[in-house]
Formats: structure tokens, C-alpha cells, sequence
């Protein structure tokens, strides 16, 4: 520590003093010698005796601007003393970073910081001017949630509009996106079953499975619509036994156009789910959502959605059997 008056009485400032320290101690750069393309500073300080205890340091003589040499001691009071390695600050304050690593296949990052949230409020008390952030990962979740507040109803609202464009119906919208509760089903299950915790890449793989829904949902739809039309035309929906034949020609006769959608997303997506190079962790994150949902959103539609059609569509017609189609006349 520098002794104000003492450096007023020698004629030293601060900066001269800690200049003069430096130097003495740590080494100067004075000059550069040149050999060829090589370059080497000439670095100046003083021997090692000199410098290598606080008793030789007390006993450095530094120069004045009057000509005259004091003694270190003279001018300063010298001590160790232990201090940061960096001294790090943010938002005009002083902070220290505390690094925590552990296991994310055991426990998700939002569900440990809260439990070490508790833990630190129940067992540190803080001096006042001091306060705790959790940042790094954990900050960047949060942000990403906050995103997805806005970003999911968006994206349902857009893909409700997209299906009401195309039926122009809000009922049959509505019936294609029961295909999102359906596939959470199987999203969840896969994700319990692979062990694999909620994450940013697992939300991107439910976004993006919404709009996989959505596809199969207008197929299954599609055909029921297309099987209704037909007997309609043929007049063959006279009776609620006409309407069951004519929900099951759309829904179990052509189950394959159906299977065939479903199981080219699973081609594309079953190799992520065995990959192990380079961003395998987080791939195989946001394709397992679209695996298990698209396997329970198929079962269910195939369930679900014919009692529902069945439900909308009884009113047109009256109670019944099967009616009976009056075989066609063949001229010999």
C-alpha cells in the first residue's frame, strides 16, 4: 500500500510509484533485438535477490525526481496477501461465477436449479448488497420458454387457419386437431421410456409434430369425406347402417394410402434415433416426440375419428339397417 504523503514529500505520483514497482518487480520491455526474422524484447528488472522475499523488496531503492534513492519502505507498505486471479463485473457490479456440471440423463436442468434454489435460500443468508443469478443453460431455458408462450399458440391458431382455408369448416378443423392431444400420447411415452428429460430440442420436435398431425388428420378426413360423397351419390345413404358402411369403406379399406404417409415420416426419422455422431444428443431429442406421436396419432385416428364422423354426420339420415341396393338387369 502506497504512502500518500511520503510520495508528496519525494515528489512521486501514484503512477510513477506503480511505474517504478513494475518495472523493478515484474520487467520492462526497454527494446527489441533483431536477428534475421526473429525479434526478442529486452526486458529489464531487478535480480532475483532483490525481488524474491518482502524484506529484499523493502530494501529497493527508488529513484526520485530530485536525484536522491529511497528505500521501497520508504514509500509503501508491503504484505501478501491472497487475491482473485480476475476480477470480473456486470451491470456496473462486482461478481463471481460458482460453475456447477452434473448428469443430465438423471435430472433435467429446471428441475435442479429449482432444488438448488431451495436449498440455497434455506442455508446461505446474504449480506445486504448481495444478490444470486442463475445463469448459463438454465437462463437460456427460461428465455426459450418465454419464447414459447407466444410461439405454441401461434403456431395452432396458424394451423387451425390453414384447415379451416382448406375444408371450410370449423368442425372439421377442429376434428383434425385432436390429432395434437392424440400424438402427446405417444410423445410423452417415447420420451419416458428413453429416459430423456424436457429440453429446448424436445419442445422443437412437438412444434414440428403438430404440423405431422395435422397431415395425417387431413388424410384420415379426406377419405371419410370422399367415402361419404360416393355412397351419397350412389344413393346409398339412406340409413344410419348406410352411413356405418360407408365410414368404414373410408376408414379400414384404405388403411394403406394412410399407413403408407405415416410410415415414410418414420423412414426419415428412425435413423436419427440410432445415429451417434456429432449433435446425435440433440437430434435424437426432437426426432423421438415425432416417432412416438405419429405411432399413437395413427391408432387413434383410425379409432377416434370414424365414431366421431359417425356422430356429425347420423343426423342426416334415419335409423336402419344396411338398405338393399336393387341388383342391375343384364340383357343376354
Amino acid at each position: 500500500m502506497l504512502k500518500r504523503e511520503q510520495l508528496a514529500r519525494y515528489g512521486l505520483s501514484v503512477e510513477q510509484a506503480n511505474m517504478l514497482v513494475m518495472t523493478a518487480v515484474g520487467g520492462d520491455n526497454q527494446s527489441t533485438v533483431y536477428d534475421g526474422r526473429a525479434r526478442y524484447p529486452v526486458n529489464v528488472r531487478y535480480a532475483r535477490d532483490y525481488r524474491e522475499s518482502p524484506d529484499a523488496l523493502n530494501r529497493v531503492l527508488i529513484p526520485t525526481p530530485s536525484g536522491a534513492l529511497v528505500p521501497m519502505e520508504e514509500i509503501a507498505d508491503l504484505k501478501w496477501a491472497t487475491g482473485p486471479a480476475m476480477i470480473r463485473d456486470e451491470n456496473g457490479q462486482m461478481n463471481g461465477y460458482v460453475l456447477v456440471d452434473f448428469d443430465t440423463s438423471k435430472i433435467d436442468v429446471g428441475t435442479y436449479v429449482q432444488n438448488a434454489k431451495a436449498a440455497v435460500e434455506k442455508e446461505l443468508k446474504l449480506p445486504a448488497g448481495y444478490s444470486i443469478t442463475w445463469s448459463g443453460q438454465y437462463e437460456n431455458m427460461i428465455r426459450v420458454k418465454e419464447r414459447l408462450k407466444l410461439i405454441l399458440p401461434i403456431t395452432l391458431v396458424l394451423i387451425f387457419g390453414l384447415l379451416y382455408a382448406n375444408t371450410k369448416s370449423a368442425f372439421k378443423a377442429s376434428v383434425v386437431m385432436l390429432a395434437v392431444p392424440f400424438s402427446a400420447i405417444g410423445a410423452f411415452w417415447l420420451l419416458f421410456a428413453l429416459g430423456y428429460n424436457m429440453s429446448i430440442a424436445v419442445w422443437v420436435g412437438l412444434i414440428a409434430l403438430m404440423g405431422l398431425d395435422a397431415e395425417t388428420g387431413v388424410f384420415m378426413l379426406l377419405f371419410l369425406d370422399l367415402s361419404h360423397e360416393e355412397a351419397q351419390k350412389e344413393g346409398r345413404l339412406n340409413t344410419t347402417g348406410d352411413l356405418v358402411e360407408s365410414i368404414i369403406h373410408g376408414a379400414v379399406k384404405r388403411v394403406r394410402p394412410k399407413a403408407m404417409t405415416v410410415f415414410a415420416a418414420f423412414m426419415g426419422l428412425l435413423p436419427i434415433m440410432w445415429s451417434t455422431g456429432t449433435g446425435a444428443d440433440v437430434m435424437k431429442r426432437i426426432a423421438a416426440p415425432m416417432v412416438g406421436g405419429l405411432a399413437t396419432s395413427f391408432i387413434l385416428e383410425l379409432l377416434v375419428y370414424p365414431s366421431i364422423y359417425y356422430l356429425w354426420k347420423r343426423k342426416e339420415v334415419v335409423e336402419g339397417p344396411v338398405s338393399e341396393i336393387p341388383a342391375t338387369p343384364v340383357t343376354v
